[in-house]
C-alpha cells in the first residue's frame, strides 16, 4: 500500500462508513436488518459481519483487524477482548484432546497458566522447552504434535526463539507455528516473514499504547482466522466497541511511539550497564546480549523492554536492594503491563509468585534481585536520573 506510517493512519477507512474524519464508536448490540430476507441470513452467517450482531462483528473491529494483519502481513486478523482470549482461542483453533504442543520454558504467566493447567485438564499435552536451544524443538515433537508455540522476546527474561528456525521446522513437518509477538509489537518484528503461521498479541501493550484498554489479536490465514471466530462465538469474548475505538486511536501513533521508546530503552540499557549497582543486565540490543546476533537478524528494532538483576551479597541482599529501587523511584510506576507511553516496572519473583513453583521461575531464569522495564516515551535524561536518584547510597 504506502509507507508504514501512511498505512497506520488510513488502512481499513472503507469500514468507516460516515462522513467522520475520525472513525466514530459504533456503540451498539445490534443492527437493523434489510427486509430482504436473504441477506439477512448472508450477515447472520459471515464470518465477522461488520453489522448483524456485536459478538459477530463490529466496523471499528473490522477496521482494526484490517490494519493488524497488514503489520503482520498475514491474511487476515480478529480482535477480541484480551491478550488472553486471544492466545486461548487461537490454540483451541488448532488443537482437541490427544493432541500435543511444543512451547517453551518462558512465557507469560497466563500462557504459561492455560498450557499447564488448563489445555492438561481437557487431554492436551505439553513439553516445554529451552527456547534458546534450536534442537530441543525438533527433539520435543510426537507424532501426535499439533503446534509448536513460541513468545520471542520472552517474558520476562527477554530470551529470544530462532524464528526461522521454528517456521522452517513447523513447514517440513506440517505443523501449526504460532508467535506470540507481543514483546516485539510489528514495528520491531514481523514472523510471518520467518515463515510462523499465526500471530498473536496482547493489543493492551503496545498496539494500544496508552494503558487504558484491553484487547487481544490474533493474525493468520484467512480460513484459519474463520476457525478462530466460529471458537470466540461460543467463547464470547468479543472486543467492546469503545476499546476497539480506543485501540484504533492508540496504532495511529504506533511507529512514533515505538521508535522513541526503542531509542529510550537502548540509552537506559547502556547506561544501567555500567552501573555497578548492576550484576547483569539483558536487553535484545546490546551486544552482551547471549543471542544478540540473533535479534540483529530478526528484529528491526530492539522494543523497550528490559531485565535487570541488582548485584548483593547474596540472593537475600539482592532482593532488598531491588525492594528499595522499587519504592523509591518516581517516573518508573510499579504496576503490571507494559508497552505504555509511560515507564513501567515491575519485580517478576513477586509478580508470578502465586503462579510458579521455584522451579519454573528457576526455568524461566526468574531470580528475586530481577526486575522488569518497560521504558516509556519520557525524556532520557529523566529516565536516567529517576535511577540515579533511587540508587543513591545503596
Amino acid at each position: 500500500m504506502k509507507n508504514l506510517e501512511t498505512t497506520l493512519i488510513h488502512q481499513g477507512n472503507q469500514y468507516n462508513t460516515t462522513k467522520a474524519v475520525v472513525t466514530p464508536i459504533f456503540q451498539t448490540s445490534t443492527y437493523l436488518a434489510d427486509a430482504d430476507l436473504s441477506a439477512y441470513i448472508e450477515a447472520a452467517t459471515a464470518t465477522k459481519h461488520p453489522a448483524f450482531y456485536h459478538r459477530h462483528g463490529n466496523p471499528t473491529n473490522s477496521q482494526v483487524a484490517e490494519l493488524i494483519a497488514t503489520l503482520e502481513k498475514t491474511e487476515d486478523a480478529l480482535v477480541l477482548a484480551t491478550g488472553m482470549a486471544a492466545i486461548s482461542t487461537a490454540i483451541l483453533a488448532i488443537v482437541k484432546a490427544g493432541d500435543h504442543i511444543v512451547a517453551q520454558h518462558a512465557h507469560y504467566s497466563g500462557s504459561t497458566l492455560f498450557l499447564k493447567e488448563f489445555l492438561s485438564d481437557y487431554g492436551v499435552e505439553i513439553t516445554h522447552v529451552d527456547q534458546t536451544d534450536n534442537e530441543a524443538f525438533e527433539a520435543a515433537i510426537r507424532p501426535n504434535t499439533k503446534l509448536i508455540y513460541v513468545e520471542t522476546p520472552s517474558n520476562p527474561n527477554l530470551d529470544l526463539t530462532d524464528l526461522a528456525f521454528i517456521g522452517q521446522l513447523g513447514k517440513r513437518l506440517g505443523i501449526t507455528t504460532m508467535a506470540d509477538n507481543t514483546f516485539a509489537s510489528p514495528i520491531n518484528q514481523t514472523p510471518h516473514d520467518f515463515g510462523i503461521d499465526v500471530i498473536v498479541h496482547s493489543a493492551t501493550k503496545y498496539l494500544g499504547g496508552h494503558s487504558d484498554l484491553t484487547a487481544g489479536i490474533v493474525c493468520g490465514p484467512k480460513a484459519y482466522i474463520e476457525r478462530v471466530w466460529q471458537r470466540s462465538l461460543v467463547l464470547g469474548a468479543s472486543l467492546s466497541p469503545f476499546d476497539s475505538w480506543l485501540l484504533l486511536r492508540g496504532l495511529k501513533t504506533l511507529a512514533l511511539r515505538v521508535r522513541q521508546i526503542n531509542e529510550n530503552a537502548l540509552a537506559l540499557a547502556t547506561w544501567l550497564a555500567e552501573n555497578p549497582l548492576i550484576k547483569r543486565v539483558r536487553y535484545t540490543g546490546l551486544s552482551s546480549h547471549p543471542q544478540y546476533e540473533l535479534a540483529c537478524k530478526q528484529m528491526q528494532g530492539f522494543t523497550g523492554m528490559i531485565c535487570i538483576e541488582i548485584d548483593g551479597k547474596n540472593e537475600e541482599e539482592e532482593f532488598l536492594r531491588a525492594q528499595t529501587i522499587l519504592s523509591r523511584l518516581k517516573l518508573f510506576i510499579n504496576a503490571a503491563s507494559l508497552g505504555g507511553v509511560e515507564s513501567l516496572i515491575v519485580h517478576p519473583a513477586s509478580m508470578w509468585g502465586a503462579h510458579h513453583s521455584s522451579t519454573q521461575k528457576q526455568n524461566a531464569g526468574i531470580t528475586r534481585g530481577m526486575l522488569r522495564i518497560s521504558v516509556g516515551i519520557e525524556h532520557i535524561d529523566d529516565l536516567i536520573a529517576d535511577f540515579q536518584q533511587a540508587f543513591a547510597g545503596l
